[in-house]
């Protein structure tokens, strides 16, 4: 996947203001170390790494953020939160974009999408994060 990325062309990046709204977080904390994505369970399935979706949040990138599949595939496993370095909780962050896409009408990943192979290979602390969103 190509992303193109550009400042927004207002002076306000509305979308990064929800978000920190929508979540309590500072994004303007997060200087890109990588380690949300680095200890991320299931970021090898993530069309943009956790880290690369705060970067593009903080860029103002919404379409691209909210049509990955990123947000959905976070099973909310706490991982990151408790490797940042800047005390951020990405997963809450990942929460409020799934919140702000369902209330855009954009409907989650289906359990169909998720392959076997990849349920197999993810440790058990993921699976019941995610049907923990899935079913809360």
């Amino acid at each position: 996947m190509k992303i193109s990325i550009e400042a927004p062309s207002h002076s306000k990046n509305q979308f990064l203001e929800q978000i920190e709204r929508e979540t309590g977080e500072d994004l303007s904390r997060c200087y890109q170390c990588g380690n949300c994505s680095g200890s991320c369970p299931v970021s090898d399935e993530m069309e943009i790494p956790v880290s690369q979706v705060i970067r593009l949040v903080q860029l103002g990138q919404e379409k691209t953020v909210l049509q990955s599949n990123s947000m959905w595939l976070c099973v909310s496993c706490f991982q990151c939160q408790g490797r940042c370095p800047k005390c951020l909780d990405p997963s809450k962050i990942m929460e409020g974009l799934r919140r702000l896409s369902l209330r855009r009408g954009r409907a989650p990943l289906a359990m169909s999408q998720v392959t076997g192979e990849f349920i197999e290979r993810s440790p058990q602390q993921a699976i019941v994060a995610g049907f923990r969103k899935l079913f809360a």
